[in-house]
């Protein structure tokens, strides 16, 4: 990823909103923020979601995604383009829509071919290297045309009618972005960063628990907001984000808010997420013997009982 590619195609909300960084007023092209480099009463940093673009009237900054990520961070263009990686590319119809409502007849840049259950080869190859094969129930094979050009890869539907699309070259979401929500009608909540996580525990979960529950992918730890009215119903819930910092700073926002939140990452406290160690732990599986339930730690065992 260059710098281009981080501040045209990743949205300057989804980056405030993993710093914990929210708008104290807004509508659909603009917000206002306070300021993240000090303490302010009345907010002062102008957030233009269209150009994907911040300025600052406290100090008369201009800020473009790295930029952004460099001024919060404090740290180099390489390091602020390592944070982002990150992020999904979001193709957005309301991007689009939004630079030219006066054009009617104007097209998204990309548009959805086909939708089918998951048989391409390459596809399947890519979900055997993730751990997750035996979990199509969840997942679509999708056909897009983007820039003229043909694509294919595994699709993720969320909430909004969007897809998060995968496979071994692409990261991207086809059309709004949205979390992924699961019913049961259980009183139980599990929420799961990415639905490589989800697909993950779900091969382990009759083994560790008979009890039913209901599911959030959010599909980027940004989505944090957006869920806590979600929640307020649910006896229990189970968090199973990556071990990073915006992780690390979505666990304690919702601790902070609500008293039955359980941080579940015990069960994965050396790897990166719920999915590396799902694959890390079948590879000893498949050298050694065992089974992937036998990986579980002691101690997330007696925590979920």
């Amino acid at each position: 990823m260059n710098c281009k590619q981080a501040n045209e195609n990743i949205s300057i909300r989804e980056i405030l909103e993993s710093f914990s960084l929210f708008p104290s007023k807004d509508n659909r092209r603009t917000a206002f923020y306070l300021a993240f480099d000090r303490e302010e009463k009345t907010p002062s940093l102008s957030v233009n979601y269209e150009k994907n673009t911040a300025f600052d009237f406290g100090t008369a900054k201009k800020y473009d995604n790295v930029s952004l990520v460099q001024g919060v961070k404090k740290c180099s263009v390489s390091e602020a383009l390592e944070y982002l990686k990150r992020f999904d590319f979001s193709v957005s119809i309301t991007k689009t829509e939004a630079t030219d409502r006066s054009n009617p007849n104007r097209s998204a840049n990309y548009r959805i071919l086909d939708i089918n259950e998951v048989e391409n080869h390459s596809l399947i190859q890519y979900l055997k290297t993730r751990k997750v094969e035996n979990q199509t129930e969840f997942l679509k094979e999708i056909h897009y045309r983007m820039n003229d050009k043909n694509y294919f890869g595994i699709g993720f539907k969320n909430d909004s009618g969007g897809y998060e699309i995968r496979n071994k070259y692409s990261k991207i979401c086809l059309g709004k972005k949205d979390v992924s929500m699961i019913k049961n009608g259980s009183e139980n909540l599990k929420i799961f960063e990415g639905f490589f996580d989800f697909l993950s525990f779900k091969n382990i979960e009759k083994s560790l628990s008979d009890e039913k529950s209901d599911y959030i992918i959010l599909n980027s730890v940004s989505m944090i907001s957006k869920i806590k009215n979600l929640l307020k119903n649910y006896k229990k819930i189970e968090l199973y984000f990556d071990n990073d910092e915006a992780g690390n700073r979505a666990v304690e926002t919702l601790k902070k808010e609500f008293e039955n939140v359980e941080d579940d990452r015990i069960l994965y406290k050396d790897f990166k997420d719920l999915n590396d160690w799902a694959m890390s732990s079948t590879k000893l599986e498949e050298k050694f013997g065992g089974s992937l339930v036998q990986k579980v730690p002691k101690v997330y065992n007696k925590r979920s009982r």
